[in-house]
Parts: C-alpha cells; sequence; structure tokens
C-alpha cells in the first residue's frame, strides 16, 4: 500500500463519503451506457476506475461532476448534488481529450483559471507545479507536448483545491518517464491536501502502487469495488495438476471468476469461500494486475462489492439470491458457473455461495 501523510490521513480518519450512488443509471437512447450502479467511495483516496471500452467509465465520470443527469437513480458527492452551486465548487473533473485553449499562453491559462475560481484559487500551487514540469509562462497551449498539457490542466485542477478530483485517462499517450512523473505529481498533491481521487485507466500495471480503491465496471454495472488489500484479500490464485473438462473439487466450493486449463496444469483465479486448495495444489494472493486482467477477461464472473463499498445513505436494492448481512455478496444473484476452455464445468449444487473475508492480512488503513 502506498504511504499516505497527515492531510490524507485526515480525511480518511473522518469518515466522509465522496461519492455515492444509488441505482446510477445513464441512458442514451436506446442504449444504456451505465445501469443499476450502487456503491460508495469513502472520502481520502485514490480510485482506479477499471473496465473495458464501453463500460461506462466516462459515463460516470460525467455523472459524478454534474456535466450528465442521471436517467435513473441518484449520485451525490461530498453529500451534496454534483450540479448545484455547493456541488460544483468542491469538484474538479480533468477529461480524457484534457480541454485547454490551445491559443492561450501557459500565463494567461493560469489567470482564466483564478478568474473562474474565485475564493478556492491557490496561485502558488499552480505556479509551482507549472514550474516544476518546467513549463514556459509565455509559451502557448498549442505548443506543448502531451506531457506538458496534462500537467498543465492538473495544475488548474489541483489549484481549485477540490475535494473530489475526477480524471478521465490522464496517463494515456504519456511516454513511461512522462508518467511516472504525473503520477508521481499526482500522489503528491492528493496526499498533501487528502483530494479523494478517482482515475480512469487502461494502463493496469501503472495503478498497482498508485491508488488505494478499486472501482471496476462491465457492461454498464459494476462488478469490483473497495479498498485495494481487502478486495486482492478476498480473492486467491489457485494452480495445481488437472485432467477432464470438470471444475477440480479443490476449486468447485469458490465461485470462480477465471479458469484456464494448458497441459494438464489448471490455473484459476476464484473468490475466497473458507481455504482453498490442499495437497499438490499451490495458492497465492494474486497481484492487481492479475486480478484486473481475470475480471477484464471474464465478463460473466460473479460481481463482489466488499463492505467498504456499501452505500450508508439508503440500503442496498437487493434482488433474489442475496443474503442480508452477508459480507461482499455478489448483488446480481448467486454466481453464475465457470465453464473451462473447451468444457462445460458446472458448480455443484451443494457448492458455497460468496463470502467476503474481510481481512486480507494486509490491514487496509480506512
Amino acid at each position: 500500500m502506498r504511504p499516505t501523510v497527515r492531510g490524507e490521513v485526515d480525511g480518511r480518519a473522518s469518515g466522509r463519503t465522496a461519492i455515492e450512488a444509488i441505482g446510477l443509471g445513464k441512458r442514451y437512447r436506446r442504449r444504456w451506457a451505465l445501469r443499476d450502479c450502487t456503491f460508495r467511495l469513502p472520502a481520502g483516496r485514490i480510485c482506479a476506475l477499471v473496465g473495458p471500452n464501453g463500460a461506462g467509465k466516462s459515463t460516470l465520470l460525467s455523472l459524478a461532476s454534474g456535466l450528465a443527469r442521471p436517467s435513473e437513480g441518484s449520485v451525490r458527492v461530498c453529500g451534496t448534488a454534483p450540479a448545484t452551486a455547493a456541488g460544483r465548487p468542491v469538484i474538479a473533473h480533468l477529461a480524457q481529450d484534457r480541454p485547454l485553449y490551445p491559443a492561450l499562453t501557459v500565463a494567461e491559462t493560469l489567470r482564466l483559471g483564478r478568474a473562474l475560481n474565485p475564493g478556492r484559487w491557490s496561485g502558488r500551487c499552480a505556479e509551482r507545479i507549472v514550474r516544476d514540469g518546467r513549463i514556459p509562462l509565455d509559451a502557448r497551449v498549442a505548443a506543448l507536448s502531451g506531457g506538458q498539457r496534462t500537467r498543465l490542466a492538473l495544475a488548474l485542477a489541483f489549484a481549485k483545491r477540490p475535494e473530489l478530483l475526477l480524471l478521465d485517462e490522464p496517463l494515456a499517450d504519456l511516454d513511461p518517464l512522462a508518467r511516472h512523473r504525473i503520477a508521481a505529481l499526482l500522489l503528491a498533491e492528493a496526499a498533501a491536501h487528502g483530494t479523494t481521487v478517482v482515475l480512469s485507466s487502461d494502463l493496469l500495471a501503472e495503478l498497482d502502487g498508485v491508488c488505494d480503491y478499486l472501482l471496476v465496471l462491465g457492461g454498464g454495472r459494476v462488478r469490483l469495488a473497495g479498498e485495494v488489500d481487502d478486495v486482492i484479500g478476498a480473492h486467491a490464485l489457485v494452480m495445481g495438476p488437472h485432467r477432464g473438462a470438470g471444475l477440480p473439487p479443490q476449486v468447485a466450493a469458490h465461485p470462480v471468476v477465471e479458469a484456464q486449463l494448458s497441459g494438464g496444469r489448471f490455473t484459476a483465479v476464484v473468490q475466497r469461500n473458507g481455504t482453498v486448495a490442499a495437497g499438490l495444489w499451490e495458492t497465492a494472493e494474486p497481484s492487481l494486475e492479475e486480478l484486473l486482467l481475470a475480471y477484464l477477461r471474464a465478463p460473466d464472473a460473479p460481481e463482489l462489492i466488499a463492505p467498504s463499498a456499501e452505500p450508508v445513505s439508503a440500503p442496498l436494492r437487493r434482488r433474489p439470491g442475496n443474503k442480508p448481512g452477508i459480507p461482499g455478496m455478489p448483488r446480481n444473484g448467486p454466481p453464475r458457473p465457470a465453464a473451462l476452455p473447451g468444457g462445460r464445468a458446472e458448480v455443484p449444487r451443494g457448492a458455497a455461495r460468496t463470502r467476503h473475508d474481510h481481512h486480507s492480512g494486509k490491514g487496509a488503513a480506512a
């Protein structure tokens, strides 16, 4: 887990909620971009927003920033509706295309930011971020590199002193060195001021060590949510010898996220339901990248919502197959049977259903 500093610890200890969505949905004509999304993001986290193209990531950020209005359900940011006089000042949203005026100079862009954010603007913060990136104040935005434009956009966002910062693919199209510098800037500024950050990214390897909260979307719905350490601790990577098309008995009692069989060796990512495997079988904790890839490759995998992601202002709208009081129970009913490549494996009827082990063994900060 990434280190924390005083400002960030204060934000975590407050028990406040940065984003809370209840049955949130957005429809564009006949297509639902987002549907029945229910989750809570505590304040002070850096949250990775992950999902395949078309999963609804940009739509969720637009709803949370107030740029779009829900077709159903509700979303509240820092205790208020985002598209209100109380909500707008506490939110900063950096869209994927980094919208800046190309004809303005860097200095003119910063002056515009100050004029549009009276009472909250920190000129010293904006100038420091720009100066540390060695960006000339007299340079026009159109002449800046991708990394420089991203740094300038982040300078505008952080100088607003938002409570919630929404970033849509800020690391895309940057070279590795620029990504490293932008990630370091993001961590330092967010930790110093206790800012809650939602970071949408397809660069899974870059998220490990940066984010401590996870929100995975698929098909317009929330599929995995919670503290990174808790979510990882609720899963296991199981490996061992196996012949045949069915699920091995060492795995059948656990909801399977993804399973692969190659050369007589079986590998699976499962949601823990008690002790996992024994004997010749090996069990390990998946890395964040391994876990995310498993969910992205298996769109029908059972959902898991950790206790930290359960809304507090309203109960979940439970569906058949959900048992209240069991932390981490998938909200959309019992797990679907998992099939091996080329097989028709099914989970036995008597197999136990999902249970979330709240202890990851790592001691996630609360």
